[in-house]
């Protein structure tokens, strides 16, 4: 059986504590249980530096986790035994989120072992919307050679959230992908482990006439294949099919911007559909 361990820690690597009102003493916040573990709180404020930190007892576990109820439950992946969430409440970073995201006194998140129905399915295998910036133990991941003013509201993160708003740009629930108008921006996809791929679909951000668009891209995947694209100025989700391929990672690149006046192109999300092809270990 999959033990799964739930903790918050403070910015120096201690297990926070916390006093029911009816509870005599103060209790650390922490989890462990058999296949579904969860943490639930009252009267507690995560602090700056705060960590979530999940702990498997395995490797190569596929987990279905929700680390606050601004977050959609997603699928996880984790090749080893450890996943850091970490917590700022610095402008740069609030901006890229919902106001109330790990804020007030009351939590409640939950990570348990993923069926074999969530793990097999054919879905959008780029979509966590827990990613955060750095890669911290969970996949999927996205990372770029370039985001504009190492701005939150920019990472690479943003565009696999699953968050689609595109008429106007900066803050939550606008964030993307920026590139800070550099020539050579490539996005990456990393999955952390063999999938089946055959469709991607972008979505531009499009906030017209302040963006400009791609009018061909180019994926390149990890083994040396690639695909390119021309695609239009629109607001809606492109979709584009390709000859499956069994890969470990994605890279979105050669973007070729369109000729209007702007010099803003900027990506909403990209969503790469397949199925799994490595699971979790018995």
């Amino acid at each position: 059986m999959t033990e799964i361990n739930i903790s918050i820690y403070d910015k120096d690597g201690k297990i926070r504590k916390v006093q029911q009102a009816d509870e005599p003493v103060k209790k650390e916040l922490s989890a462990v249980s058999q296949e579904f573990a969860h943490l639930s709180m009252r009267h507690f404020t995560y602090e700056e530096g705060d960590q979530i930190r999940i702990h498997t007892n395995q490797k190569k576990m596929y987990l279905m986790v929700k680390l606050d109820e601004t977050l959609e439950t997603s699928l996880i992946y984790l090749p080893e035994f450890d996943w850091t969430y970490e917590l700022s409440f610095s402008k740069n970073r609030t901006e890229a989120r919902p106001e109330s995201r790990f804020l007030g006194e009351s939590h409640y998140l939950s990570a348990r072992v993923a069926t074999k129905d969530e793990i097999d399915r054919y879905q959008n295998l780029a979509l966590n919307p827990h990613d955060q910036k750095d890669f911290l133990g969970a996949y999927p991941h996205a990372h770029a050679n370039v985001e504009t003013r190492n701005d939150a509201t920019f990472f690479a993160c943003n565009a696999i959230d699953g968050i689609y708003a595109n008429h106007s740009h900066g803050s939550y629930p606008f964030q993307s992908w920026g590139i800070n108008q550099q020539a050579d921006a490539e996005l990456t996809i990393d999955f952390g482990r063999l999938v089946l791929l055959n469709k991607v679909v972008f979505t531009w951000r499009a906030d017209f006439p302040h963006d400009n668009y791609w009018k061909k891209v180019t994926l390149k995947f990890s083994d040396g294949s690639r695909e390119t694209f021309e695609t239009t100025k629109t607001e809606k989700p492109q979709t584009f099919l390709f000859s499956e391929r069994s890969v470990t990672s994605v890279r979105f690149g050669e973007l070729e911007q369109a000729d209007d006046p702007s010099p803003f192109p900027a990506l909403t999300q990209i969503e790469l559909w397949g199925k799994n092809l490595a699971f979790s270990e018995e």
